[in-house]
């Protein structure tokens, strides 16, 4: 996710936080978790079979329902679809900032990106396959917003760097951001391949140091 080259104008290092959602009610937390199960096995499935090759009679039967009762959630595939991407990128860009408001300075600020879009790439893996290859297939209004989301998740790490890298141009900071989520979103093909995936912390170490190179040398 977030390796849409298009700019925008920066944004603060140090936005705002968001107020808090309210709390839900038990019926709403119910049918929460039902999107969001649907939505998890709707991301395993168009990763692993492509999104042509999903029904959603499949995708209620990998949450235990009917095709039908996917309707009570979603409108049809290409919403479940939409909602995985525009999901993403929404907590990118909510994580990012919450992340930017408890950071002390920019040095941590970044450090702290990084550790948040490694945990994303490690535990999302399947979106990032998704995203990769089929975000051609949402409606162009619903694109357009989850490219919104994008362009603004990247200009907070663009910020960062500027902070930390004034003697840069900002075409600069931005190219390397962009590369540095080249690297932490090659983690569906790089940290999956069977047999050979070393341990998470491993994983971990290396995306981590490996992105404050690319980002800081």
């Amino acid at each position: 996710m977030a390796s849409t080259p298009a700019q925008a104008p920066a944004a603060p290092a140090h936005p705002v936080a968001a107020h808090p959602a309210p709390a839900l009610t038990e019926r709403g937390r119910q049918k929460a978790d039902r999107r969001a199960a649907i939505l998890s096995a709707a991301a395993r499935q168009f990763a692993e079979r492509g999104y042509a090759g999903v029904t959603i009679e499949d995708l209620g039967a990998a949450v235990g329902v009917s095709g039908p009762a996917v309707y009570r959630h979603f409108s049809g595939k290409s919403a479940v679809l939409a909602a995985i991407l525009e999901d993403a990128s929404r907590s990118l860009l909510d994580g990012a900032e919450r992340v930017l408001v408890e950071a002390p300075d920019a040095a941590a600020a970044l450090r702290s990106l990084i550790r948040f879009h490694v945990d994303f790439a490690l535990g999302q893996a399947d979106v990032i396959a998704v995203q990769d290859r089929e975000l051609e297939h949402i409606d162009v209004a619903v694109r357009h917003e989850v490219r919104s989301l994008q362009r603004r998740y990247v200009e907070r790490w663009v910020a960062t760097l500027a902070e930390l890298r004034p003697d840069r141009a900002e075409v600069e900071l931005r190219f390397r951001a962009h590369a540095a989520f080249g690297l932490l979103n090659s983690t569906p093909h790089s940290a999956r391949t069977p047999g050979r995936r070393p341990a998470d912390g491993t994983v971990r170490g290396i995306l981590e140091e490996m992105a404050w190179a690319s980002l800081m040398s």
